[in-house]
């Protein structure tokens, strides 16, 4: 995870409202020919089937079928003037 992937998860915990303790769930699904598809939210725990990891204090929470498909990517975020960008 790039810096800036990571500072993107912290603001989205932080001003989710969430009680302390809250994190970030990353979902990634195969989403074709362009790549995957990514989904997220600030969560106050982790699901069923969920991984718990903590990196640099943040709480992230990867569901089974995600981890398979994150396996060896960096995950990178780009906050640019037309749209913001999560990238590999």
């Amino acid at each position: 995870m790039t810096p800036a992937a990571e500072k993107f998860m912290r603001r989205i915990v932080r001003f989710s409202g969430l009680p302390s303790g809250a994190g970030f769930r990353l979902l990634v699904n195969s989403g074709g020919c362009p790549g995957y598809d990514a989904g997220f939210s600030a969560v106050t725990g982790a699901q069923p089937g969920d991984e718990a990891m903590e990196i640099n204090g943040l709480r992230l929470f990867l569901p089974a079928e995600s981890r398979l498909l994150l396996d060896g990517v960096t995950i990178d975020f780009v906050d640019t003037p037309d749209r913001r960008v999560s990238r590999s």
